[in-house]
């Protein structure tokens, strides 16, 4: 589980409930299904209507790469193993790595390690990866865009729902009494609209932005190491070479530990 996610949600809705108990709102406006029903069938609606449906069925997978942390190797260990690679085939030949390739998990590793293996040229294997990369890059893109959009539609429905409020509350002035709290209720749509769009919908699409470019910029890491095994350059510069993709922190740890030929920050 992603622990951030739950934990800004929940300091959220902490920050609102909170927020109007001191300002001395009572929090059963709230229990308001009219306000509900503008702002989350609403925009669930113009979503529907703004992306085709094909980019719409990926929305439960979406909310699980949200909600949960991606398992992944390290940029470190990543980086050990193109140095353990590297020796492996200036000592035997690219070929030694085959059953190397067989036990990679990553796909998209073990597609570059095949291709080098199987003789391509590094021109051939960057452009094929690259375009691999470009196209989850627009494919998570799309997938943000959803969360983005709802960001920006819901906070304009409250708006709506608050006009919808107003109309049935002014609608009727023979009961004063409860024209404060119709009035009071009209506004709990816009509360709703403009909560779930910045605290919600907008950080999603942000959430799914940033673990993109994570994600992306590994896979990069990865295609600079196979093409670095492919051109036989000794472990100790591909691992100076890929450093370079390391937080100053990250190297840190690593000569700490002992790295063989990553050395200390000048």
């Amino acid at each position: 589980m992603d622990k951030a996610t739950v934990i800004g949600i929940l300091l959220g809705i902490i920050a609102i409930f909170f927020g109007m108990v001191l300002k001395g709102a009572s929090l059963s406006i709230l229990i308001n299904p009219a306000a509900f029903l503008i702002i989350i069938v609403g925009t669930i609606a113009s979503i529907v209507v703004g992306f085709p449906g094909k980019e719409l069925k990926r929305i439960p997978k979406l909310l699980k790469v949200i909600f949960t942390e991606q398992k992944t190797v390290s940029d470190a260990e990543i980086i050990k193993m193109f140095s353990k690679w590297a020796d492996l085939a200036r000592r035997e030949g690219l070929l030694a790595l085959e059953s190397e390739a067989q036990e990679i998990e990553d796909p998209f590793l073990r597609n570059g390690l095949t291709l080098a293996i199987d003789g391509q040229s590094a021109d051939y294997i960057r452009d094929v990866l690259n375009e691999e990369v470009e196209a989850m890059e627009e494919r998570h893109e799309s997938g943000a865009q959803i969360f983005s959009q709802a960001g920006t539609y819901a906070p304009t429905l409250g708006v709506l729902g608050a006009v919808v409020g107003l109309i049935a509350a002014l609608g009727d002035l023979n009961n004063i009494d409860n024209l404060g709290y119709a009035v009071s209720s009209a506004f709990v749509a816009t509360l709703l609209g403009i909560f779930t769009g910045y605290v919600l919908w907008h950080p999603f699409a942000n959430k799914l932005r940033r673990k993109s470019v994570i994600e992306a910029r590994q896979k990069r890491l990865m295609i600079e190491g196979i093409l670095s095994v492919l051109e036989g350059e000794a472990p100790r510069i591909i691992e100076q070479k890929l450093a370079s993709y390391l937080t100053e922190e990250e190297r840190r740890q690593i000569f700490e530990s002992g790295a063989d030929g990553l050395g200390k920050e000048k």
